[in-house]
């Protein structure tokens, strides 16, 4: 019911909803309204109530829960539902359990803290309590298995404009899965599948964003920073969260129509790794050279100095000194 209430307030942005229509909307008394608001106002909103005009949210605390998440969200189906934790190990372990329990496409699991949080190649991911977005996003394309590493590249397309809708920050791509802002890392986001080798299952997108962090640990304390800090102010996750989430199904729906090309242009204008010198180091060996660009499958061009174009599809990249 206060989920129900709450989403009937934000929807309306600002604006009095009376009480009867509350009431009529819930199928409730007016008593009973009254007692879900002040259950809002125990949980940290400010709900500004006149007669004759009715209530209307003036204030959000900053919560990540369902409630606060769902309210207002205008996605069709990203999102739709929510599996909230306070704290887990990953939110990619409980996706992957759900998705092979058969979880609907578009649902969104979301931790208030990670305990065990993972990056590329198993590194560690920074997520303390209250702090960031920590989410997996669960999808089930129907597209050939050696697409989906194009969906981290929608992602990271998605990221960007949802931060830039709530923040007006301007952040830059680094392949293949890297957000940076200001030069320093903000977002990561790792892709994982379910399938066989000639069909998906489910596509597992984990998303860690550092949102209202004031400081790092010592060992990444010079490459990683938070949008409060770039900001100079605290920001609402609930917000950037469903920005993100409008954002993404846009975009993924565009992807399953016309392909991966527009998606493409779109990465392309965020992305500082092109035409750079780069290293880029394999698990097999390392190449120097200028990233030319990617292929219309997300595949790293790597032109080294005999002219050999190489095609990375997994490392890690450097910057070389000489484009600093």
């Amino acid at each position: 019911m206060r989920s129900k209430l709450l989403q009937m307030l934000m929807a309306q942005q600002g604006k009095f909803v009376s009480g009867e229509a509350i009431s009529n909307y819930l199928g409730c008394s007016r008593t009973a309204v009254w007692k879900h608001i002040e259950e809002l106002r125990k949980a940290g909103y400010k709900v500004e109530a006149i007669p004759r005009k009715g209530y209307r949210v003036i204030h959000q605390p900053n919560l990540l829960t369902k409630n606060e998440i769902k309210a207002g969200l205008t996605t069709k189906y990203i999102g739709k539902n929510v599996v909230y934790e306070q704290s887990v190990s990953s939110t990619q372990e409980i996706a992957h359990r759900i998705a092979s329990d058969g979880a609907e496409e578009g649902t969104v699991i979301v931790a208030d803290e990670q305990l065990g949080g993972k990056g590329r190649l198993g590194r560690p991911w920074f997520s303390p309590i209250g702090s960031g977005i920590w989410m997996s996003l669960i999808l089930k394309p129907k597209i050939p298995p050696q697409q989906a590493p194009q969906l981290t590249l929608l992602t990271a397309v998605a990221v960007i404009r949802g931060i830039k809708e709530q923040t007006g920050l301007h952040c830059d791509i680094k392949w293949p899965n890297d957000i940076l802002l200001n030069g320093k890392k903000l977002v990561g986001i790792l892709t994982e599948m379910q399938a066989d080798p000639d069909q998906i299952h489910s596509v597992i997108i984990g998303i860690g964003i550092n949102v209202n962090q004031d400081f790092f640990p010592e060992e990444i304390k010079e490459i990683a920073t938070s949008l409060k800090i770039e900001k100079g102010e605290e920001i609402n996750r609930a917000s950037v969260m469903q920005s993100i989430m409008v954002q993404f199904e846009q975009l993924y729906e565009l992807f399953l129509d016309e392909g991966f090309l527009p998606i493409k242009h779109m990465w392309e204008a965020h992305a500082i790794t092109i035409g750079r010198r780069i290293t880029a180091r394999t698990i097999t060996n390392s190449i120097q050279g200028y990233a030319k660009g990617i292929t219309d499958d997300g595949v790293l061009l790597l032109e080294d100095d005999l002219g050999t174009i190489h095609k990375i599809y997994s490392a890690d990249i450097e910057f070389n000194v000489t484009n600093s």
